[in-house]
C-alpha cells in the first residue's frame, strides 16, 4: 500500500488573521486543496480540516496525501496535527509543515527535514508533540521586521502592497516545492527549490 503523505499549512484560524505573514501556511494549504480538487471538511477530531486526495497529473502513480489546516492558534498546532498523523497512520517522516520563515528573503523558499523551532510556535507546539522535529518543513521566507518592529508583531502583520502582488507567485511555488518533496523527495526538491 501506498504511503500517505500528511501536509499540514501553518497559520491561525479567522478573519483577523487571515491576510498576515504568519498565515502562509494556510495560503499554500489552499492552493494544495485546489490542486486535488477537493474543499476543506472538518475532521472528526474537531480540531482540524482535511481533505484527502492525490498530489500530481492524473493518470500518474501520485502521492497519496492528507492536506490539513488545523483550526486552533499556532502555538496549539502539535496535538491536533499529532491526532491526525495517529489517524491516517502517518510516521512523522512523512509529515511536511509549511510554514514562514523569518530568517529567509521574502520571496524565496527552503526546503528541509528535521531541525530546531526557531522560535516559531507551531514548529515548538509540533516537536512538543510528536517528541521529534525529524519532520519535513517547506519554509516560506517572509523576510525580517523593518527597524526595530518586533518580530512577532511583524509575521501577524499584513503584506505591504509589493508583497501582495508577488504573493501569488509565492504560493503557487510553495505548492509546487510541496508536490515535488511527496513526488520526488528532498534532494531533488532541494536542488530545485532552495536557491
Amino acid at each position: 500500500m501506498a504511503e500517505v503523505w500528511l501536509v499540514v499549512g501553518l497559520g491561525n484560524p479567522g478573519p483577523t488573521y487571515a491576510a498576515t505573514r504568519h498565515n502562509i501556511g494556510y495560503l499554500v494549504a489552499d492552493e494544495l486543496v485546489t490542486r486535488v480538487g477537493g474543499s476543506f471538511k472538518r475532521h472528526k477530531s474537531g480540531r482540524a480540516e482535511v481533505v484527502e486526495g492525490r498530489l500530481g497529473a492524473p493518470g500518474t502513480d501520485a502521492p497519496r496525501v492528507v492536506l490539513a489546516r488545523p483550526s486552533c492558534y499556532m502555538n496549539e498546532t502539535g496535538g491536533p496535527v499529532k491526532a491526525l498523523a495517529s489517524f491516517y497512520d502517518v510516521d512523522v517522516e512523512h509529515v511536511v509543515a509549511i510554514h514562514d520563515e523569518l530568517d529567509i528573503p521574502f520571496d524565496t523558499l527552503r526546503t528541509k527535514r528535521g531541525g530546531g523551532d526557531n522560535g516559531h510556535n507551531g514548529l515548538k507546539s509540533m516537536r512538543s508533540s510528536f517528541g521529534s522535529g525529524d519532520f519535513h518543513r517547506v519554509r516560506v521566507g517572509i523576510g525580517r521586521p523593518p527597524g526595530r518592529q518586533d518580530p512577532a508583531d511583524f509575521v501577524l502583520s499584513a503584506w505591504s502592497k509589493a508583497e501582495r502582488a508577488t504573493l501569488p507567485f509565492l504560493v503557487d511555488t510553495a505548492a509546487d516545492a510541496v508536490e515535488s518533496l511527496v513526488r520526488d523527495g528532498l534532494e531533488a526538491t532541494q536542488q530545485r527549490y532552495n536557491s
